[in-house]
């Protein structure tokens, strides 16, 4: 069987190579999720000319159909934004705009496309926020039919009105090292048991309604 996959949509709003501290936190969090034998990738997604819509493309250049095709390869999504003004980004909620057209694609047994992914989060800022930004992350996500495993999220925050960001710090807190392992651990456990068995077919669901 080959190894588990993940991708992280780093949805900072700035481009490569300007230093990211959600890039750093995302970076991090598939490092963990390397012991446990997954694979990772990180993507940047203001690096890409993602359209706004609702669609899987949008035409004339649009740059989500290949991330689409990178999502959908991998069986962990891992969504890192910062915060601002207390919400998760303009990128982050481009993402899941983009996603919500995953509810009409489905496979042969009329399960989502999405289905039997696992989901994760990652939020950095300096100000709080966090807890509301992985709920609407992970209620969004949930919907287009993502699963969340146990401890699905983690987060920094520094000190309101501060100056310090992430990737200024000397050393990685315990309490978020600590976080970054439970994500990884029970995302990667959770990934290999949809993969070894799936969610039931929606098909035959609808066929025994009627």
């Amino acid at each position: 069987m080959s190894a588990l996959t993940a991708v992280a949509l780093v949805c900072s709003l700035k481009k490569s190579p300007e230093p990211s501290s959600s890039e750093l936190l995302a970076g991090q969090v598939l490092d963990e999720l390397e012991r446990y034998g997954v694979v990772g990738r990180v993507v940047r997604v203001v690096d890409y000319d993602v359209r706004p819509g609702v669609s899987a493309d949008e035409g004339d250049g649009d740059a989500w159909p290949m991330l689409r095709a990178q999502i959908a390869a991998a069986d962990i999504l891992l969504v890192a934004t910062p915060t601002w003004v207390g919400h998760m980004s303009s990128v982050a909620q481009r993402v899941l705009e983009r996603l919500d057209a995953e509810l009409s694609e489905t496979d042969d047994e009329g399960r989502p496309s999405m289905v039997g992914k696992v989901a994760i989060a990652a939020v950095v800022g300096n100000e709080d926020g966090a807890h509301k930004i992985i709920a609407d992350l992970f209620q969004a996500l949930n919907d287009i039919g993502f699963t969340i495993p146990a401890q699905g999220g983690t987060y920094w925050n520094g000190q309101a009105m501060g100056s310090v960001d992430y990737q200024d710090l000397y050393e990685t807190p315990e309490d978020v090292q600590r976080t970054n392992g439970a994500v990884a651990r029970n995302a990667a456990h959770l990934a290999g048991l949809l993969r070894a068995e799936a969610y039931p077919p929606y098909a035959r669901e609808a066929q025994e309604a009627k």
